[in-house]
């Protein structure tokens, strides 16, 4: 049994990685912390954990984690993981970090994204992307893995397959909207579920920080630097989200041709799916991702859907756990959701 531990785990992240791992059939976890509940039962929190889950939350010895884990996940604010995986001896225990701190190639970019300034910049060259679908020999072989957000997640497996190809080669746009559970556990202004149950808006307009993350995996993978519109809207839902790409071709791709590509793309991907329609109420609590491809001459139109709380953070963690540990990469993961 692989024995797993959370930092960070009385948020919806890490409440989402609990209940997956609890059922994993080669997971054990050993260890849960929270910074505010400690001595506290992880189902006072987590209520639909009652009598599943019986581990209390602890403080978090770094130490003690790292010598009686194989993996530990970190579920924090950016800032937060660098502190504490510089105390990890990453050739014995894995770490798979679902925050930001590892995300970006440049440490001078990360302090301008996120305002903290970076510090492990040299351990960002030895953690790997975590997006299986994209990076899935890489991920088998690394200690440290780095998540992505949940926005690039739906954008990224939208345009891999056009970027990868070379198709990329004019502008695009990606236009994605997300429920409230995104915005953590803790009500804000602006982000608490009353104030935008009945809303919609866009926000952090050419400024939100998952941009910088999409576009230096884009122009990675199209072997260019990409010029991206990037903008998040705040959508009337709790999970979810719905992300429509815009793309402007400099020639002609047949549906057939689209079609083939992706299907070829992802063949070994067996949590993408293609659809006529993507709906985030189909993929909610699961690690799907549902992709609807369209075409009109040189102008092509990808919308993709994907649970943020599992295909964009927890469950992609745990796909990335079972990849690191020679596992079939959905163990523990092939649930559909539900309808309606």
């Amino acid at each position: 049994m692989i024995k797993a531990s959370i930092i960070g785990g009385s948020g919806y992240v890490g409440g989402e990685l609990l209940r997956l791992l609890l059922f994993h059939p080669k997971v054990k976890v050993v260890a849960i912390t929270s910074q505010s509940h400690v001595g506290k039962k992880v189902s006072k929190i987590h209520q639909n954990l009652t009598n599943i889950c019986g581990l209390s939350f602890q403080e978090e010895n770094i130490g003690n984690l790292s010598s009686e884990s194989d993996v530990i996940f970190m579920a924090l604010p950016h800032g937060s993981s660098m502190v504490k995986i510089k105390d990890i001896d990453l050739g014995k225990t894995k770490v798979i970090d679902l925050g930001a701190d590892f995300r970006l190639n440049d440490g001078n970019l990360f302090e301008k994204v996120y305002g903290v300034k970076h510090l492990l910049p040299n351990k960002l060259k030895d953690a790997v992307y975590g997006l299986a679908e994209i990076n899935k020999k890489k991920i088998s072989k690394a200690q440290l893995v780095a998540c992505p957000g949940c926005f690039p997640t739906g954008a990224l497996l939208a345009l891999y397959p056009l970027a990868k190809s070379g198709l990329l080669s004019g502008n695009v746009v990606i236009d994605s909207k997300t429920g409230s559970s995104g915005s953590g556990i803790k009500p804000q202004e602006g982000t608490h579920h009353p104030e935008r149950a009945y809303d919609f808006m866009a926000y952090n307009i050419f400024t939100h920080r998952h941009f910088w993350e999409i576009k230096q995996v884009i122009s990675e993978h199209a072997s260019r630097e990409m010029d991206i519109v990037f903008t998040a809207h705040s959508a009337p839902m709790v999970r979810g989200i719905f992300t429509t790409a815009y793309v402007f071709l400099e020639k002609t791709i047949s549906q057939d041709d689209l079609q083939k590509l992706y299907q070829e793309t992802y063949k070994d991907s067996p949590f993408i799916r293609f659809v006529e329609s993507s709906r985030v109420a189909v993929v909610a609590g699961t690690n799907y991702c549902d992709i609807g491809l369209h075409v009109q001459g040189k102008k092509v139109i990808i919308t993709s859907a994907i649970d943020n709380l599992v295909k964009g953070a927890a469950g992609q963690a745990v796909q990335n756990m079972n990849l690191m540990f020679n596992l079939t990469e959905a163990t523990g993961l092939q649930f559909p959701g539900m309808h309606p």
